[in-house]
């Protein structure tokens, strides 16, 4: 990326409670158009990252992984939210989908297993990555490629030497 703000961060987490208070960081920050590309291997809490990420913007419904259907939409209390998992998606067939119109739209979108499409993602995007490290313990690595990606991630990092991501 040229000319680009790019952020990232790295956080061990040790609980279940603690992803779900990263994505309700996140979602503090959201809006319109954000996009979130979410990569890690089966079993690193990419769904669960959604489901509190969800729930955070006020997602009433059930979330489960889309693996099947590739999107699923919802309605939310504060703006739409889009769920992707492109995981048994080609790139070619991920470019026939559309997905512009979720990237640029009105609400927030997660791309589970968003590396395989990696061209057709906004190039303005937070990216994190889920490492499973035993038990409930994970290790997230965030980085945020322009604004306002690069700013929460730097904002983060000047929150978990205060407080965490509380």
């Amino acid at each position: 990326m040229t000319n680009q703000a790019e952020a990232r961060i790295s956080l061990e987490i040790a609980a279940e409670q603690d992803t779900v208070k990263l994505a309700q960081w996140l979602a503090r920050r959201a809006g319109a158009g954000t996009v979130l590309a979410l990569d890690g291997d089966l079993g690193a809490g990419k769904t669960r990252f959604s489901q509190a990420f969800a729930a955070a913007i006020g997602v009433r419904d059930a979330v489960n992984s889309p693996t099947f259907t590739i999107i699923k939409e919802y309605t939310s209390s504060q703006l739409p939210f889009y769920h992707m998992d492109v995981y048994r998606l080609s790139l070619e067939e991920a470019d026939e989908l559309g997905l512009d119109d979720y990237f640029y739209g009105e609400g927030a979108t997660i791309v589970e297993w968003a590396s395989i499409i990696e061209p057709l993602l906004p190039q303005q995007r937070l990216e994190l990555y889920i490492e499973h490290l035993g038990g409930e313990a994970r290790r997230y690595v965030l980085t945020g490629l322009g604004e306002p990606y690069a700013g929460w991630c730097r904002q983060l990092e000047q929150e978990r030497g205060r407080e965490g991501c509380s």
